[in-house]
């Protein structure tokens, strides 16, 4: 798990550079990952339009920012994720404004299908679910990690299936509605638990 956890951080990139990764890919037609079709490449052009409107209205909550003020142990938090990724979109922008506001936190960021070793560690009931958010100590060791989303929307998909069967258009339109109406404060919720730990 050590030597994983080095390669992925040896590999991963800052959240600028992951910003213009994403939108240098879809200049060129394309999205993230080796799989390239059209519904890819549709959620990709989707969630670009959405990290940017994020990245200029995401405010965090002045309980979260003294969370992060009061944190005095470093912490890597590595965000496993990938540009088509519907949840990602609405997540990774609020991760990122909280890396900014603290001095203890340093956030990188991988794409999932170039680190599948890393990504197997991190499995959400079997499967490949991101984002995940994994979240290190100062000696690169594994302290916690988090996701693939907010645990009010995992009670809201986990509710829905099992009285659907599975989860439709319908509820993933209904999931990003509620993701706008929650303004990233069930994110925030979630994440300031492992500065207080």
């Amino acid at each position: 798990m050590n030597n994983i956890i080095k390669d992925s951080l040896a590999k991963s990139i800052s959240y600028t550079a992951y910003r213009k990764k994403v939108s240098d890919l879809l200049a060129e037609g394309k999205s993230t990952g080796p799989v390239q079709s059209e519904d890819l490449l549709n959620y990709s052009t989707l969630n670009d339009a959405r990290m940017n409107r994020l990245d200029k209205k995401v405010t965090l909550t002045e309980t979260t920012i003294n969370a992060l003020k009061r944190a005095s142990k470093q912490q890597t938090w590595l965000l496993i994720t990938e540009g088509w990724c519907g949840d990602a979109a609405q997540i990774t922008p609020v991760i990122h404004k909280m890396s900014e506001v603290s001095d203890t936190v340093d956030l990188k960021i991988v794409l999932r299908d170039e680190n599948e070793a890393l990504m197997n560690e991190f499995l959400t009931n079997g499967s490949k679910s991101i984002p995940k958010l994994v979240v290190l100590n100062e000696q690169e060791e594994v302290i916690s990690s988090w996701g693939p989303r907010p645990s009010v929307a995992t009670k809201m998909v986990n509710d829905y299936k099992e009285q659907h069967g599975g989860l439709d258009a319908d509820f993933k339109r209904d999931l990003q509605v509620w993701y706008n109406k929650d303004k990233g404060q069930s994110i925030q919720e979630d994440l300031i638990a492992f500065l207080e730990n």
